[in-house]
């Protein structure tokens, strides 16, 4: 009995032979699997449809550099990964674009005194927060240092800083949320 891979590996070496009609049995076989791969990314279904097209093209012009057609499940779906994570990037990129180009997601523009009220804000809600949870956040948001590090100058575990950071942030954002 053939497995999955011993098909895909048949069907791999059909088309590097020639055999046109493999390559669309492979399409057929897989096309629905990357669409749903690339949808569990970026929860979209057209551009879920796109990332899966994209995918098919490269997996075409480099199918011949697959080392081990028997793999060709692993080597294609880390394709449609890496093109699903390619969108996402370039997505969080125009967001972080338009936000420092003066307009929130909306369109809306943002006047310099609403980042200085939201700033103050900030600051104020910060200073309201537990002394380990303030130490936590400042050094981590302001001072960038990482959690190891940070746990390692406070003399507390990695948990622990973890635990102090998502509950600083809870805070901060039911703070925030009660001035808005």
């Amino acid at each position: 009995m053939k497995t999955d891979q011993d098909i895909d590996e048949g069907l791999v070496k059909a088309y590097l032979a020639g055999d046109k009609k493999a390559m669309a049995a492979l399409v057929k076989r897989w096309h629905k699997q990357f669409c749903d791969k690339a949808y569990w990314m970026v929860k979209d279904k057209d551009v879920a449809k796109d990332i899966a097209q994209d995918s098919w093209t490269i997996i075409i012009k480099n199918i011949a550099s697959l080392k081990h057609p028997k793999q060709f499940k692993f080597w294609a779906y880390r394709i449609v990964i890496n093109k699903s994570t390619d969108w996402l990037r370039i997505q969080s990129k125009n967001r972080q674009n338009k936000i420092d180009y003066g307009t929130d997601g909306s369109g809306q523009e943002i006047t310099d005194t609403d980042y200085s009220q939201l700033k103050t804000n900030l600051f104020k809600a910060i200073q309201e927060l537990p002394e380990g949870q303030k130490a936590v956040i400042k050094l981590f948001y302001i001072e960038s240092y990482s959690i190891k590090q940070i746990s390692e100058m406070l003399d507390i575990s990695a948990g622990t800083t973890k635990s102090r950071l998502f509950h600083a942030r809870e805070k901060l954002k039911q703070t925030l949320k009660q001035k808005k």
